[in-house]
C-alpha cells in the first residue's frame, strides 16, 4: 500500500520535481512538497484506488502527514468498511 502511494505521489503530484526521492515517514505538508490542492487530489486518489469513504471529519492534517499516516488510516478505514 506505502508503494503505490508514494508512486503516486512521485508520478502525479510531484512531476517535473528533480531529486525527489520520498520516504513513508516524510512530513508532506509541513516540508511543502504538497499543497493543500495535492491534499485533496490524493485523498481522491487514496479513496477509488482503495475503495473507501473519508468523511469530511477525517480530513485532516493528522491522518495525511506522511504515507505512514495515510498508510494506517486507509487500513482502519478499510477494517470498518469490511
Amino acid at each position: 500500500m506505502k508503494s503505490k502511494i508514494i508512486k503516486y505521489i512521485e508520478t502525479e503530484l510531484l512531476s517535473g520535481q528533480e531529486n525527489i526521492n520520498l520516504t513513508a515517514d516524510e512530513d508532506l505538508l509541513t516540508t511543502g512538497l504538497i499543497d493543500s490542492l495535492g491534499i485533496m487530489k490524493l485523498i481522491a486518489y487514496l479513496e477509488e484506488e482503495f475503495k473507501i469513504t473519508i468523511p469530511a471529519e477525517d480530513m485532516t492534517i493528522e491522518y495525511f502527514m506522511t504515507v505512514d499516516d495515510m498508510s494506517d488510516y486507509v487500513a482502519v478505514r478499510q477494517s470498518v468498511t469490511a
